[in-house]
C-alpha cells in the first residue's frame, strides 16, 4: 500500500471520527413553525430599535488625560510608539500591548512566532489510560489534548465535557494525528494564528507586555509587520491594555 492511500484512510478515519464527536456535542436542532403574529413582533421591535439613538462612549479622566500626551494624525516611528505606549498606559495592572491591523482582505493573514512573547506554560498531554481514567473522573489537568485515530473512539463519551472546552482533539488543529509526538514539539511552540474579524479586514493580536523592555517590543512589531507584509497593511495601531491607540509608520 502507498503512503499516499495509508495517509488518505488516516485523515478519512480521523475527520469521521471528529463529526461523530461533534455530534455528540451539538444535538439535532428543534424546528418550530414561526407564527405571523412572532414575524410582527421582531419587525415591530427592529423598527423601534433602529429609532433609538445610540448612546455615546464616553471617556475617564485618565484616558483623557493620557490621549493628550499622542497626536492623533500622526504615525509615530517604532521606538517613539513604544516609548508613548508605556506612557499612556494607566492601569494599576501589568496590561498587555495590543496590536491591531487594518489590512485589505478579510480572512486568515498568517501564523507566527513572536520572539519575545510569554504566553505561559501550556500542558500537553497525549492520551493515555491514565489520561482517561483522570477524564472519567472529571479532573482536567491539562491544556491541550492530543489523541490518535486510534485511541480517539475512547474520548467520544466526554464529548460534552470536552468540547465546550476546546479540548477535542480535532484534526484541524493538529490534536487528532498518528504522530503525537511530532504533535508534542509543534503545539509547545508559541505561535498565534493572525486572522481577521469575520465582516471586518481587522486583525487583532498582542505583541508584550507593560514591563517589557522597549526592544522586545520592538523586534515583536518588526516580526508582526515582517508576517502580514508591509504592502497588505492599511493601518498599524497600538495600545495599552488601558491606553489610547497610537499609530505607527510601519516603514519606520
Amino acid at each position: 500500500m502507498s503512503k499516499t492511500t495509508k495517509k488518505s484512510k488516516v485523515e478519512e478515519s480521523a475527520l469521521e471520527t471528529t463529526r461523530q464527536a461533534q455530534n455528540e456535542i451539538q444535538p439535532e436542532a428543534i424546528t418550530e413553525p414561526v407564527t405571523t403574529e412572532e414575524i410582527d413582533e421582531k419587525d415591530a421591535k427592529s423598527e423601534v430599535e433602529s429609532k433609538t439613538p445610540k448612546k455615546t462612549k464616553t471617556r475617564g479622566k485618565k484616558y483623557l488625560a493620557a490621549k493628550k500626551k499622542i497626536d492623533h494624525d500622526k504615525f509615530y516611528p517604532i521606538k517613539k510608539a513604544v516609548e508613548l505606549v508605556k506612557q499612556t498606559s494607566f492601569s494599576k495592572f501589568e496590561g498587555k500591548i495590543e496590536a491591531h491591523i487594518n489590512t485589505f482582505d478579510i480572512g486568515t493573514v498568517g501564523e507566527i512566532t513572536f520572539p519575545h512573547l510569554d504566553r505561559g506554560s501550556k500542558k500537553i498531554v497525549v492520551l493515555n489510560d491514565a489520561i482517561l481514567k483522570d477524564i472519567k473522573a472529571g479532573t482536567i489537568d491539562f491544556d491541550i489534548l492530543i489523541a490518535t485515530p486510534a485511541t480517539m473512539p475512547k474520548l467520544l463519551p466526554f464529548a460534552r465535557l470536552l468540547g465546550p472546552k476546546g479540548l477535542m482533539p480535532n484534526p484541524k488543529n493538529g490534536t487528532l494525528t498518528d504522530k503525537p509526538e511530532d504533535a508534542v514539539k509543534k503545539l509547545s511552540v508559541a505561535k498565534t494564528i493572525l486572522k481577521t474579524e469575520k465582516k471586518s479586514a481587522v486583525v487583532h493580536t498582542i505583541v508584550g507586555k507593560t514591563s517589557q523592555e522597549d526592544q522586545e517590543i520592538i523586534a515583536n512589531i518588526n516580526e508582526l509587520i515582517r508576517i502580514i507584509k508591509p504592502v497588505k497593511i492599511k493601518k498599524l495601531t497600538i495600545c495599552a491594555t488601558m491606553g489610547p491607540g497610537i499609530k505607527i509608520d510601519i516603514n519606520s
